[in-house]
Formats: C-alpha cells, structure tokens, sequence
C-alpha cells in the first residue's frame, strides 16, 4: 500500500513546456527518428517521441566512459524505476549529470538533466503504452549495462553474440514499437504474432548496419561488437585489426556480415508490408529507415577499405530520393518488393549461419 501511495505521488501530468521540451530535443538528439516520427499519426507519434528519447538517456548511461561499471549499473536500475514511477525523476538525473563527461554531446547532457519533462510525458501514456515502454528500458539498460563489462577491441566471440548484444540495443525496440503499433490499431493487432517474430530481425537489421559503418567510430572508443567466428572462418584475427584494413581477409567477413544484414533488413520489408497500406504514416515511418539502411549498406559494399565513418556517410540526394520514391509507393505492395530489389541487388547473399551451424554440429 506504502508503495502504491508513492507511486501516485510521484505521477503528475504534463505541462506544455514538457511538451515542447520532447519536440525540441529530438531534433538535436537523433536526426533519423527527428525524420521518420513525424510521420506518424499524431497521438502514435508522441509516444514513439518519448520512447525514444527513454531509449536515448538509457544508451547515455551506457556510452560515456566516464562512468564506470558499478556506477552504470547502479544509474541503469536506478533508471529502470524512474520509468515504472516508483522514484522521482529529477533523483536519477541528479545522480548522473554531474557524472557525464565531454565524450556525451551538449544535447545528451541537456537530455539528463530534464530528463523529469520527459518522464512527466511517459507516465502520462496508458497501460499498455506504459508497460511496452517499461519493460524496453528495463532490458535494454540490463544488457547494455552487461556488456559494457566485456567491452574489448578483440570483438564478440560469435554471430550469436552479436545477435544478443543487437537484441538489447535494437531487438527490444523493434518489439516495444509493435506493441505500440497494436495498441494503436486493432487490425495492425490481428497480426501480432506474426509482426513480433519479425520485429527483432527488423531492429537487428538496422543496428548491424549501424555497427559496420561505425567500425573505426566504435573501435576509437574502445569497442568492437564484430562477430570473431564470422572473420576466423575467413582466417583473420579481429585483434589484428587496424585502420589500413586492406586485408581482404577482413574485406571477406564484411562482406558476409553485409549480407547477414541484408536478410534481416529483407525481414524488415515483410513486416513493413504487414502494416495496413491504408496506415501510410507507419509504412513510411518503417520505409524511410529500412531505406536508408540498404543505401548504407551498398555504400559500404562498394568501400570494404573504408577506414572512417566519413567515407560510407549516404548523402541528403540519396536519403531525399529514398523518402520520395518510398512515399509515392507506400501503399503499392508489388512494387515495394520490386524497390527492394533493385535497391539490393548489388549485395552479397550467404548462407554463413547454416555452415556454422554445421560446424557446431561436427
């Protein structure tokens, strides 16, 4: 009963600067989703806002290394029960701000220190909402925070490592958005066995995307969430890795990863195409980034020998046609498949996870 006093204690409703403080910071914080949320239905759109920028000060927690382990953990659980409502906000972004260092940019510290505004919008969500994004952050911040403790440049001992660590950082997230997506929408819900075994693969998709054109960005600071079993196949030692990655030893398991990527991005396509066509702001909402990854990953399979983050950058021309021709599509089934098509066709294919599994086996 003490409990649930406290709890409704520490619930208060949002004011109009909460709302406009959520609108302000996600433009500073992420310029993809500052993109693709406005799409959504409005009342939809504010929730994926704020789940985002939940998930934002979570992966904050994680990245500054002037935070050390037992620290992170501490604020990561400390964060957990700021979301479900059972400590005032203001106590975690109390404990962390001063902690952040200038690894963090100027709009993740601004992010944490009002991070009350933001929460004062979750809790204003309803139960399905609340509990969807509740329990993302809950896993999130546990396998962020568990990872950070193997964090190494000698990379992540096999593919299925790589799954797990992309299922906390992403995985999660492709999940709590279908829920949202349900809960929104009663005929989006009738699909929703079928939605949630792909919305991993859909979130994975777009993360190892992420974690290959930010090699060099990553291995600066101390990491490297490459799969060693994927390189060794191809007789290459992640530990051996360099910035003159001419090695087409190395270029081999790239390419290997490119095209495990493209798999669960063709994944992110069937759930795309399970949305209603009349639902257009989720289709594009989902389009635009599912878009935006294959054109990263053709950039990438045409530089293997990039040695920055710089060099496979996709440009606003490319990221301006995407939106356009996805947005003139959007409803046209038929021809989204033939878009994605093209769009991939220069990627490579594997069948790297049934040899390994046939290795395991032997």
């Amino acid at each position: 009963m003490t409990q649930e006093i406290q709890t409704k204690e520490i619930l208060t409703s949002p004011g109009d600067a909460d709302e406009d403080y959520q609108k302000h910071i996600l433009q500073y914080v992420s310029r993809t989703f500052a993109l693709t949320i406005p799409q959504l239905p409005a009342d939809l759109g504010r929730v994926v806002s704020n789940a985002y920028l939940l998930c934002r000060i979570a992966d904050t927690i994680e990245d500054d290394n002037a935070v050390d382990s037992e620290h992170t953990r501490r604020l990561a659980e400390l964060f957990v029960q700021v979301v479900a409502g059972n400590v005032p906000a203001k106590e975690f972004s109390e404990a962390l701000y001063p902690l952040l260092s200038e690894q963090s940019i100027e709009e993740e510290h601004d992010l944490i220190k009002n991070t009350d505004s933001v929460i004062r919008i979750t809790h204003s969500f309803n139960e399905n909402q609340r509990n969807a994004l509740g329990r993302c952050v809950r896993i999130m911040a546990k396998g962020m925070a568990d990872y950070q403790d193997t964090e190494t440049l000698d990379g992540l001992e096999n593919l299925a490592a790589m799954d797990d660590y992309c299922y906390y950082v992403a995985g999660v997230v492709g999940e709590m958005l279908t829920e949202l997506f349900c809960d929104y929408s009663e005929e989006i819900n009738a699909n929703k066995a079928e939605l949630m075994k792909l919305a991993v693969s859909f979130g994975q998709g777009l993360q190892m995307t992420n974690i290959l054109k930010d090699i060099w960005d990553d291995r600066a600071r101390g990491a490297c969430w490459l799969p060693r079993d994927i390189f060794e196949q191809e007789g290459f030692d992640l530990r051996e890795l360099n910035e003159n990655n001419k090695n087409e030893k190395f270029q081999r398991g790239l390419e290997q990863l490119i095209a495990v990527t493209r798999n669960h991005l063709s994944d992110a396509l069937t759930y795309t195409l399970m949305i209603p066509p009349h639902e257009k702001g989720i289709r594009k909402f989902c389009l635009w980034a599912l878009g935006m990854a294959i054109l990263s990953l053709d950039k990438l399979n045409n530089h293997l020998d990039f040695s920055r983050g710089a060099d496979v950058k996709i440009s606003r021309r490319s990221v301006k046609a995407t939106v356009a021709s996805t947005s003139l599509l959007v409803s046209n089934d038929w021809a989204l498949k033939k878009l994605f098509s093209y769009s991939s066709r220069n990627l490579p294919t594997t069948t790297i996870r049934e040899r390994l599994e046939t290795i395991e086996q032997q």
